[in-house]
Order: C-alpha cells, then sequence, then structure tokens
C-alpha cells in the first residue's frame, strides 16, 4: 500500500502579521493533486492542523475541505490526530459525521488501535494513533524530581509503555504503524515550534518507540528529519516555512510503500507550493538593497533585511522599501556603534565585573575613567543586591 504522511500544517498561522491562508490553500491544492497522481491509499496527518485552540473560521473551513478532497468523498482513508497546537475535542468534535466519509480524528489518547482497510491492494493497516500525549492526556502525574534526566525518563517510559501495551496487537499479516505528536530526543527544532518543551520533562527516547511497527509517522517539528533507530521513525515537517528559523528548509511531504512483513520504501516529495522565507544581510547600505531589488531578488518570498547604515532611516525610505517588495516583513537598520557592542558584548563574557562597569562609564562618559571609589561603591551594592536575591530565593 502507498501510505502518505504529512504534519504541522498550522492552519490560522500569520508570518509577522501577514496571512498565509493563500500559501495554505495552495498547498492543499498540491497535495491532492500529488494524492491522485502518486495513487495513495492512505493518509496520515500527524497533529497541529491548526495553529490555536480557537482556530478562525477559515482555517476550520480549509481543513474539512482539505479532509473531503483527500478522503476523495470517502474512498481513500485519512486518519488525523490531534497535536499540541489542537483543542483535542474541538478537533474530534466531527468524528462520527468524518468517520462516514473515511476519515478517523483521533482527539485524545485512547488504548485502541485504528484499523485501515486499503481497497487496491486488500492489505490491512493497523495504526496505533496517540495524539499529543502531555501529562494531563496521560493522566499521569511526572516524577517531583527537579533533576531533568529523571523526568525525562519518566515521561519516556510511560510512553514506552503505552506504545507496548497497543504494539501486542500488532500482526505479521498487516502493516503495523505509529503515529504520533512529541519531541523525540535528538530531533533538530527551529524557532516556529511554539510551545514546544526540547530537551526537558516532555523529550521521548527512540527507543520508546520501537515496539514492532515498520514506520513510525511524527509530527510537531518543522524540520523534516528521520531519526537515527532501529525502525524508520521520521517527521515529515510542516508544508510551510513559520518563521524565518526556517530560512532555507526545503518542505516535503513523505510517500511510503509498505506491505506486511518488510521494511518500508521512504521517498521523500519536495513542495512548490509557499512563498520561501529568506534573510538579507545589505553590509553596502540602502544602495544595494535597491539593486537588488532591481535584480527582482527573491521576488515572491518573504524577506527579513538586515539593512548597515550610518544614518537614521526615515519613513519616507522604509516605505519605498514596502512599496518595491511587498514581502519585505522586517527592516532592522544596523548602526555602527550597534556593531561595536554587539562585538564587545561577545567578549564580554569572560571579562570581570569591574572591568565591565569601568566600559560602560566610559562609554556614557564619554571616555572618563570612574574613581576606584565609584568602581568598589558598585561592587559591593553589587554584592548587597545578590545577596538579597539569596535570600529571597530561600524564602
Amino acid at each position: 500500500m502507498r501510505i502518505l504522511h504529512t504534519a504541522d500544517w498550522h492552519f490560522g498561522r500569520t508570518l509577522e502579521g501577514r496571512s498565509r491562508l493563500p500559501e495554505q490553500e495552495a498547498f492543499v491544492d498540491e497535495l491532492v493533486a500529488i494524492v491522485r497522481e502518486r495513487k495513495v491509499d492512505l493518509v496520515l496527518i500527524a497533529g497541529d492542523v491548526y495553529d490555536s485552540v480557537n482556530p478562525p473560521a477559515s482555517a476550520e473551513q480549509l481543513f474539512y475541505d482539505s479532509l473531503a478532497r483527500l478522503a476523495d468523498y470517502g474512498t481513500r482513508p485519512v486518519v488525523v490526530i490531534a497535536g499540541n497546537h489542537d483543542h483535542p475535542d474541538r478537533l474530534a468534535a466531527a468524528a462520527p459525521l468524518a468517520a462516514r466519509h473515511g476519515v478517523t480524528l483521533v482527539g485524545l489518547p485512547v488504548a485502541q488501535l485504528q484499523e485501515v482497510r486499503v481497497k487496491r491492494t486488500d492489505e490491512l493497516a493497523r495504526i496505533f494513533a496517540l495524539p499529543y500525549p502531555s501529562e494531563a492526556r496521560l493522566r499521569e502525574l511526572l516524577s517531583l524530581s527537579s533533576d531533568e534526566e529523571a523526568l525525562r525518563s519518566a515521561y519516556s517510559d510511560r510512553v514506552k509503555h503505552i506504545v507496548a501495551q497497543q504494539a501486542k496487537y500488532f500482526a505479521p499479516d498487516s502493516v503495523n504503524l505509529i503515529m504520533s505528536h512529541l519531541y523525540v530526543l535528538g530531533g533538530a527544532e527551529t524557532d516556529s515550534e511554539r510551545p514546544i518543551q526540547v530537551g526537558g520533562a516532555y523529550t521521548v527516547d527512540t527507543t520508546a518507540l520501537c515496539a514492532g511497527a515498520q514506520y513510525v509517522a511524527l509530527g510537531h517539528l518543522h524540520r523534516p528529519q528521520t531519526m537515527k533507530a532501529e525502525v524508520p521513525i521520521r517527521y515529515s515537517g510542516s508544508p510551510l516555512a513559520y518563521s524565518f528559523s526556517e530560512a532555507g528548509q526545503a518542505k516535503s511531504v513523505t510517500l511510503l510503500e509498505a506491505e506486511p512483513g518488510k521494511p518500508p520504501v521512504l521517498e521523500e516529495i519536495f513542495l512548490a507550493s509557499g512563498r520561501p522565507v529568506v534573510k538579507w544581510t545589505a553590509k553596502q547600505g540602502l544602495a544595494e538593497v535597491h539593486r537588488w531589488l532591481d535584480e527582482g531578488r527573491d521576488k515572491q518570498a518573504w524577506i527579513d533585511l538586515e539593512l548597515h547604515v550610518t544614518e537614521a532611516l526615515g519613513m519616507e525610505q522604509i516605505q519605498r522599501l514596502r512599496t518595491a517588495h511587498d514581502g519585505l516583513l522586517n527592516i532592522r537598520p544596523v548602526y555602527p556603534d550597534m556593531e561595536v557592542a554587539a562585538t564587545e558584548a561577545a567578549a564580554a563574557g569572560s571579562l570581570p565585573i569591574d572591568e565591565l562597569f569601568r566600559r560602560f562609564y566610559r562609554r556614557q562618559t564619554g571616555g572618563a575613567e570612574p574613581e576606584p571609589e565609584l568602581v568598589q561603591l558598585f561592587l559591593e551594592l553589587l554584592g548587597q543586591d545578590e545577596a538579597a536575591g539569596g535570600e529571597e530565593d530561600r524564602h
């Protein structure tokens, strides 16, 4: 059977206040075309279909339209789980109606496998669909220990136990799958995964998911990536770049050919929809930016511009830039003094506190040296403040 894995649609999300709805609509068109052209038998959507627990009506309308088109109005099964951005009850509210059209919506963790019969190959897929497993959703308090490793182990072991219990129902005559929305140890994150607990209590070891499944379909991280494990554990990534930390990332969905008892064959299908996000650094000032604009550089992109200038930018200059390119979202001027300060700040970590104070004093007074008594008074005040802070912590 052919299975398509996607996740992290984040319908309703904006970028610096700009709507992404047209791009999300274009992604759905492209996804539907891929599913039809590649004759996909089953679609897995691994959470975060929305960007918030209370999405706008336009986002909900697009999601339900997407399900209808992907399911081909009941002929192709689709399985969806809730992510940390989705309201589990709201996502699952339409489950009875969706089920009539071959769509399974799972909001909260449930102790059962989803069974899907693929008509084209007459094969059975058994799927343990585990929506975002927060503490509350797992109904188990984690260890009260303040040690991060102990907290991680407790959570990871809990997930491992739940997965192992359901994996008992995997069978050699079916395609066995796990789908979840969580952070696996070693995954590469970006700034756009908010809120996200990475490297902390909500981290799962890959061994927790190696329980007899032929493929583990994950959502949560926006960078497409396959984890090092005994079986393929993969994040399909988000279909659009949702922050400038994702600049340069190629977006994709994952297609796998799977049959009972054999390792699946994976294929990454890159997406053409969605405006790229790019960062411009103009060291030569406004003239360099206007030259890029005249050349049509990154014409369809969303742009974060770092502009090095010697004089303050006027509103007319900023407006001219924005008129020349509607994708210029951030224009951050950098002045020579800021570069010097940044260089000093980078080296400040290795300097003693009294030297940092002297440098600050010289900068504020135009080069005057502080009296030794003033430096001593500063150090005494700093010591008193730290002592007071420590006393407050004890209380």
